[in-house]
């Protein structure tokens, strides 16, 4: 069965009040419902300011954008809340709250859930969260990761149709990474759209498997991870650095015909296993 487009943006121009430059430029996207999708460039690509469109924080100056078939410029950010869960960058700018568990069942409350229930499921994600153990403390207690993380579970709570992600990984180590990509493979199994804007290079080749790439507030590439963070031309007009993989990669590619989504390392070693079995030239190294 075909998945229907549940985020649609057409033509869409923005430019920020006093700005003189165009922030974004004729910006055309379409997000299937299910998709796990990372959208990637240097600051100052327009990333931030194009998921800001997605839950009407920000309006277009030109075209539409359209959420789960409903119009942004005709809806408040209130009623577009309930479809996308919008993750800051800066978790200082989303947190409010006294302690950890206030802050969590903050949007529960707001949709009229009752408080033993929104308290049930807010204990539940902290726990997935790793934050359990904090939730009578203060949320601007917290360390910047454990705020990070704090800020996902109170959006997490909602189950939103389309969870969006401004740079998770900031703050994490290698073992939080892991902790998160597992979270997001399991909402994306139950038929969430995903949204992650990131600068982490190597967290997306491991764990997401499409990516959109902007420059100068245009989208310059889309595709699969393999194509688009292999390609020099594009990596570099939007001055990111390839995977380390990817480099590797580039190295062997005259000897080895690398298959399937080959930046994961399991998948990296199984086609460097085939090829040291089977090649003649292998075999004698």
């Amino acid at each position: 069965m075909p998945r229907r487009d549940i985020i649609e943006v057409r033509d869409l121009w923005y430019r920020y009040p006093e700005a003189k430059e165009w922030a974004l430029k004729g910006i055309n996207l379409t997000i299937k419902e299910g998709e796990l999708v990372a959208i990637m460039g240097e600051n100052g690509a327009g990333k931030t300011t194009l998921v800001k469109h997605f839950n009407g924080i920000l309006k277009p100056h030109k075209g539409y954008v359209k959420v789960c078939g409903l119009d942004t410029k005709e809806h408040t950010v209130a009623e577009l809340a309930r479809y996308v869960g919008l993750v800051f960058q800066n978790p200082d700018h989303q947190i409010f709250a006294s302690t950890v568990l206030e802050e969590t069942m903050f949007a529960l409350k707001n949709f009229g859930w009752d408080l033993e229930r929104a308290e049930k499921r807010a204990k539940e994600i902290l726990k997935e969260m790793g934050l359990l153990d904090y939730i009578n403390t203060s949320p601007f207690s917290l360390s910047g990761g454990e705020k990070k993380r704090l800020t996902i579970a109170s959006v997490l709570v909602y189950d939103p149709e389309i969870l969006v992600l401004d740079e998770p990984t900031v703050g994490q180590d290698y073992g939080q990474k892991r902790r998160l990509a597992k979270i997001i493979e399991r909402i994306n199994s139950l038929g969430k759209t995903i949204i992650v804007v990131t600068h982490d290079v190597e967290f997306v080749a491991e764990y997401i498997d499409h990516v959109i790439v902007m420059s100068g507030g245009r989208i310059i590439a889309k595709g699969e991870v393999t194509r688009i963070l292999c390609d020099e031309n594009i990596m570099k007009r939007a001055r990111l650095l390839s995977p380390q993989l990817g480099i590797v990669v580039k190295n062997l590619e005259d000897y080895i015909d690398f298959k399937g989504n080959f930046l994961r390392l399991p998948i990296f070693v199984e086609n460097l296993k085939r090829w040291l079995e089977n090649d003649e030239n292998a075999k004698r190294i």
